[in-house]
């Protein structure tokens, strides 16, 4: 029993903390702005002239100043099933909770509190549901508190914040560490003392504050885990993330704590408390330090620092997982782990997952495409040496003056695009095809993997390379605008407070948000010569790649319907 449980545990937190990640920037990638009608498109950023330029400013200021409604932010169909992924995240964060150090020792203790003070059974079974209803109020009051203190304006903002991000990984990398041994992270003891004083008292007081106690007592191991979810999930920009994450991870423990205290006999069926739990809290370690470099790699890619490339992220990865493999043969100790006589069979097949992953991981310092974490691992543009690089980097020729954010922007497999509309927009009507606009940003893994996985199939590859006009706008880029593209905006802020658009990243979602009522990413756009939508709507993420097909050549046929007409 015991060694299933580690195996699915296990499995679980390899799972938990990507999907995390994963679900956290879906969320993100799908937060969607209803945009007022009375607000027309105004083409910014333009180079034609200085004069160009002076005409968007006061387009821009007059828009300042008409009367428009607030900008709301809506959640898309697509955002409502991510909340789904979060709550499912948050889940598995409770059960494996459940499993570290500080709260598995203690289903005994509180099992026997309800037994012994409840004069019935029927006592007992609603003491048990209270006691499970008391832990879902006390977690889900702490995600609607981190709603309150930031909002879901302000979350999304810090997505890609630089400050934020580093902070999270700092956060991130505490956590780790303290789970390999280091230190503790605590409360108090005289708040936690206090708390559990009020336990001992009769009445539902007293199961809300023996509820309140395991919250407290139980932080050094549910922090780090509760930590994860919220950082994860605090970057979404929806209001109500951070409370189904922490409803997910309530529930999953109340679930738990209930049921064994409504059945106290199936506890005989648990493994007894031991070293084992404290592999546990080293593995996690391990997966958070692993997880905290996305954060650092999200700030990385932002503001174009270039200290954590690609190959410096995959080698870091590769050595945790090493050591994590080492460390479940029993080749690597910590001063708090007991000694293993032997290797069982599920840590024999754990150190050889790791081990496998490590190995995955190497042909990445190469080049490899490492499509299976693609969307974690920084692009293939930061990697230094590629190799055969220069052979199948060698693209068609094209005479063109150097293209605008094109020493810094990037766009995968070689395809010849531009990263400024109104530069792709005027060599589109020159050479007679359509526009491919490619809503995306640094830190959107579902770009990366649409990217990855659709982008990278050969009919996919050519119809992008040979049909279109790709244009890559990342809304997310920290770049600062030069001082006279700079403007107000009245879309990304409000009438009364309109946002200072003063970076590249920003400039794009201005525009995404103006012309086409989203800021969602990835998000693609077929647009003709005129500037018109050649298929609608358009589509964000959509991993099958017979649909991703269609749409294109849709937009190709309808294009070529226009150009008859003409």
């Amino acid at each position: 029993m015991k060694k299933v449980i580690l195996l699915l545990m296990f499995f679980a937190m390899l799972t938990a903390l990507p999907t995390l990640q994963s679900n956290a920037q879906t969320q993100q990638d799908t937060v969607s702005a209803t945009v007022p009608d009375d607000i027309q498109f105004t083409e910014v950023g333009s180079e034609q002239d200085k004069a160009a330029n002076s005409e968007i400013k006061d387009s821009v200021s007059k828009d300042t100043t008409t009367a428009v409604k607030d900008t709301k932010v809506q959640k898309t169909p697509e955002a409502k099933d991510s909340l789904w992924g979060i709550f499912i995240a948050g889940l598995i964060g409770g059960f494996i909770a459940f499993f570290l150090p500080c709260i598995y020792p203690m289903v005994p203790l509180t099992i026997s509190f309800f037994t012994k003070r409840a004069e019935t059974k029927g006592k007992g079974i609603r003491g048990a549901i209270i006691y499970g209803l008391s832990i879902i109020i006390i977690y889900v009051a702490l995600g609607f508190i981190i709603t309150l203190i930031f909002g879901a304006g302000a979350l999304n903002e810090l997505a890609t914040d630089g400050i934020f991000n580093i902070f999270i990984f700092a956060v991130l990398l505490i956590f780790g560490i303290s789970f390999l041994g280091a230190f503790e992270i605590t409360l108090p003891s005289s708040f936690v003392n206090k708390i559990d004083s009020k336990s001992d008292s009769r009445g539902l007081g007293g199961i809300f504050f023996m509820a309140a106690t395991l919250a407290v007592v139980s932080f050094s191991c549910t922090g780090p885990v509760i930590g994860s979810v919220l950082v994860a999930v605090s970057s979404t920009g929806d209001y109500l993330a951070p409370v189904v994450a922490m409803f997910g991870f309530s529930l999953s423990l109340a679930l738990i704590f209930t049921v064994f205290a409504i059945f106290p006999s199936w506890l005989t069926s648990l493994p007894k408390s031991g070293g084992w739990l404290n592999s546990v809290k080293v593995v996690l370690g391990f997966l958070e330090i692993g997880l905290a470099l996305k954060f650092l790699s999200t700030a990385d890619l932002a503001y174009h620092w270039g200290i954590l490339d690609r190959e410096v992220f995959i080698a870091v990865w590769i050595v945790i997982a090493f050591i994590l493999g080492f460390y479940l043969l029993g080749k690597i100790k910590f001063s708090h782990d007991s000694d293993i006589p032997y290797v069982s069979i599920p840590r024999l097949f754990l150190g050889g997952a790791a081990f496998t992953f490590a190995f995955y991981l190497i042909p990445g310092l190469f080049g490899a495409p490492l499509k299976a974490v693609s969307a974690l691992v920084p692009p293939l543009s930061t990697q230094d040496f590629v190799i055969g690089q220069e052979s199948s980097s060698a693209a068609p020729a094209v005479n063109h003056a150097k293209r605008k954010y094109a020493d810094f922007l990037h766009i995968p497999h070689n395809i010849d695009g531009f990263f400024d509309y109104e530069e792709a927009l005027a060599y589109a009507k020159e050479v007679k095809k359509p526009l491919f606009l490619d809503f995306t940003g640094h830190g959107c893994v579902n770009c990366r993997e649409m990217e990855a996985r659709v982008w990278s199939d050969p009919r996919v590859l050519k119809k992008l390379k040979e049909d279109y006009i790709v244009v890559s706008l990342y809304t997310d880029d920290k770049t600062d605008l030069p001082e006279n593209e700079q403007f107000e905006s009245v879309i990304l802020g409000s009438k009364d407070s309109p946002a200072k658009v003063n970076t590249v990243g920003k400039k794009f979602k201005h525009l995404q948000a103006e012309r086409f009522n989203t800021i969602s990413q990835p998000y693609y756009v077929l647009l003709g010569t005129d500037e018109k939508e050649l298929v609608s709507p358009p589509i964000g993420v959509e991993f099958d790649i017979e649909k991703y097909l269609q749409y294109l050549d849709k937009g190709l046929s309808e294009f070529a319907k226009k150009q008859t007409n003409e």
